[in-house]
């Protein structure tokens, strides 16, 4: 009989056994060095053979193919490049009959109800895990993963995928873990664009721009950055009657002041701030509140 590990609801589910890797790239190759003393054993692959000696140094087992990990595996975490590599793997190692394929890698939204469609009724589990963190978490053991697919499923992996991340969400069925890496990393990538935006208006201003990154670096570290704003479970209109009403009025007020005037420098110092315009204009409405006085100028 398989060992029990006790979920967060006061229940049980059977600990998983051997681990199986597919994928030892940049995030795997530290994400699979945490699972090196599973207790269970590891079993590994990757096209480049270099990627798995320091795991097998480390105690793992290297696999000549995908078939071979599958076979080993009662969970194979897959983090390979694209949709494609993705789907290899999948076709490879439902031969081998693993109890879960697991994907880390960032697929196309539907890429994973489409194979936990075709594959399911073999008896093979599709999940999709992205993790976001990076590197420094994966090394750090402090990556988080959005999981889509089954609650069984979950269950069974949380406890081998806590030695690489200290915050695993169950999204929901298959495919929800990939939409919520997008709708996260579409915050990563656009904020990514507006810091350039504020990198030229300060360096038209004649600032440091190493200096104003340490700035931004603390007083994220200190605030939560982006996310601290991310306080509700809808983003419909917010009732006047809400507690949150006061709070995010407070923050429309001081977010569109002050993006008048990063507009009204822009325009001093001649440099187009597009992102800036289109934050005033939605400010408010993003908050779930009507736009305040200082959302109003069209004409900036």
């Amino acid at each position: 009989m398989s060992d029990l590990v006790s979920d967060a609801c006061g229940g049980s589910s059977p600990r998983v056994g051997t681990i199986g890797f597919v994928g030892l790239g940049q995030i795997g190759q530290p994400m699979a060095a945490r699972l090196t003393d599973w207790p269970g054993g590891l079993i590994v692959h990757d096209v480049r053979a270099a990627a798995m000696a320091p795991l097998t140094a480390a105690g793992a087992t290297g696999a000549g193919d995908v078939a071979e990990v599958a076979r080993a595996a009662d969970v194979v975490c897959v983090m390979v490049r694209d949709d494609e590599q993705v789907r290899d793997v999948v076709r490879q190692a439902v031969a081998g009959a693993p109890a879960i394929v697991a994907i880390h890698s960032t697929i196309g939204p539907g890429t994973a109800a489409a194979l936990a469609a075709e594959f399911g009724p073999a008896g093979l589990e599709i999940a999709d895990a992205p993790v976001s963190g990076g590197f420094m978490g994966a090394q750090d053991g402090r990556l988080a993963v959005m999981f889509g697919g089954s609650r069984v499923a979950y269950d069974r992996c949380r406890e081998p995928f806590g030695r690489f991340a200290d915050l695993n969400m169950y999204m929901g069925e298959a495919g929800a873990g990939t939409q919520a890496k997008l709708a996260r990393n579409l915050l990563h990538f656009v904020a990514f664009t507006a810091a350039a935006e504020a990198q030229r208006l300060a360096e038209a201003a004649g600032l440091d721009l190493r200096k104003l990154a340490r700035v931004v670096r603390h007083s994220d570290a200190v605030t939560g950055g982006a996310g601290s704003i991310m306080l509700r479970p809808t983003t419909a209109p917010v009732p006047e009657s809400d507690p949150l009403w006061p709070v995010l009025q407070h923050v429309r007020a001081l977010g569109e002041k002050d993006l008048a005037l990063a507009l009204d420098l822009g325009a001093a110092l001649d440099v187009d701030l597009p992102l800036a315009r289109y934050a005033l204009e939605h400010f408010g409405t993003g908050l779930g509140l009507p736009p305040g006085t200082g959302g109003s100028p069209a004409d900036r």
